[in-house]
């Protein structure tokens, strides 16, 4: 992140409301704080407006690259960011992780640590249309952290564990780089010697079992039933099943259904569609033939007598599409799309034939003269759109050598305004 440097600002308030003087040490501090802290604790009726300031001014002179920042910007620059802001932590949650507990004995502060959620871990599950339409079980095996058993996810030995001294138990690092005169950029990044977590654990007292981890790895099999009509994109979620860890709530394994593509259907919401392609002599004097569907079972399709199938054309039939979710025994349409496959070219003799059944010919009640006043054309064959390309490709062309010849559109302009 960069920026300008900025102004100056009140670097004395923090100080004041610790009551300690701009020279003083840790020492100094943590006693100031833990004396006007449990004096001014709302349990004990004390100020609530003056324990989050007190809270506010210990975090921020507590850490050394905050308090640097401070000392020489001020409040203000706090408050842009410079050193990850000033008293945008809980009071209560500073207060309890300063004193490891209540101060007060008993059951402590009313307000215990909030724990934070962990993350989510997606997964994406691949799945036929056909397990889609009949509905399927997939085990899958994986591997998660869970809290270690023989330290109850402590870390040690004996439960203990210390505020790490480099980043004051924040877990974060913020460097701060002069660039110039008037910039400098700030990099937030993890504690080296924590590993962000805010804590460290004497080497002697480690978890033999864990190491100081607080976690291992657990491998677990997990059962997803893929219901009848299950969409696309759809999620199943496994509640409290991704990794564990200390002081948060377990997030979800999520699996989130990706279709693969089917030879022969198409879906679209809770109907199929299926592509068809018949003959000439199919779509004029009618055609059957066999559907084998998503469950195996065999459709017999045909048209009916004297029916005539036109190119581009759909049909539907009933009931015979996807299942509709969590209405299994409800289904959308099968819609078949026709194409019609014409011969290339005809026989004389098969067009005397086919004229003797089909309706007859516009071009045939054409007379001599008529066509005697014409000029004879040739049409020949072309790919439609493959022609639209190179058609575009051309003007393109035309367009950017004209823009050469008068020495660019951006010079024309610029000599108008002149």
């Amino acid at each position: 992140m960069f920026g300008r440097a900025p102004k100056k600002s009140d670097n004395t308030k923090y100080y004041e409301v610790l009551g300690v003087s701009k020279n003083a040490s840790q020492d100094d501090l943590k006693k100031a704080y833990r004396k006007a802290a449990i004096k001014n604790h709302p349990d004990k009726g004390g100020d609530p407006e003056k324990f989050k300031e007190l809270a506010q001014a210990y975090e921020v002179l507590s850490d050394p690259e905050k308090r640097e920042i401070y000392d020489q910007y001020g409040e203000d620059a706090l408050k842009e960011g410079m050193g990850g802001g000033g008293g945008g932590h809980d009071p209560f949650d500073i207060f309890q992780s300063f004193f490891g507990g209540s101060p007060f004995g008993g059951g402590g502060s009313s307000r215990g640590r909030r724990q934070r959620r962990g993350e989510d871990v997606i997964h994406p599950l691949k799945v036929s249309l056909e397990d889609l339409y009949n509905g399927t079980s997939k085990k899958l095996s994986l591997s998660r952290n869970v809290l270690c058993s023989k330290c109850k996810g402590k870390g040690s030995k004996s439960g203990a564990s210390m505020k790490c001294p480099v980043c004051q138990g924040s877990g974060m690092k913020i460097s701060i780089r002069q660039l110039g005169p008037s910039m400098i950029q700030q990099m937030q990044h993890p504690c080296n010697d924590c590993k962000g977590t805010g804590e460290t654990i004497n080497d002697k007292d480690r978890c033999t079992q864990c190491k100081g981890e607080k976690v291992v790895q657990e491998k677990k099999v997990l059962e997803v039933n893929v219901d009848k009509g299950m969409q696309n994109g759809q999620r199943i979620t496994f509640p409290g099943e991704a990794d564990e860890a200390p002081d948060t709530v377990t997030g979800d394994i999520v699996f989130i259904l990706q279709q693969k593509e089917h030879p022969k259907y198409k879906r679209k919401g809770d109907d199929i569609f299926y592509e068809h392609t018949l003959s000439l002599t199919e779509a004029l004097c009618g055609f059957q033939f066999i559907l084998t569907h998503l469950d195996g079972r065999q459709l017999l399709i045909k048209s009916q007598p004297g029916e005539v199938v036109k190119p581009d054309q759909f049909k539907a039939i009933n009931d015979e599409g996807m299942p509709m979710y969590q209405r299994p025994f409800m289904k959308g349409k099968l819609y078949i799309h026709f194409t019609v496959e014409f011969p290339d070219s005809l026989s004389p003799e098969q067009c005397k034939a086919l004229e003797t059944v089909l309706p007859p010919r516009a071009g045939a009640q054409l007379t001599d003269m008529e066509i005697d006043e014409c000029e004879e054309t040739t049409m020949h064959d072309v790919n439609i759109e493959e022609e639209m390309r190179r058609k575009q490709a051309q003007s393109q062309e035309a367009y950017d050598e004209d823009d050469d010849m008068h020495g660019g559109g951006a010079q024309r302009v610029q000599c108008a305004q002149q």
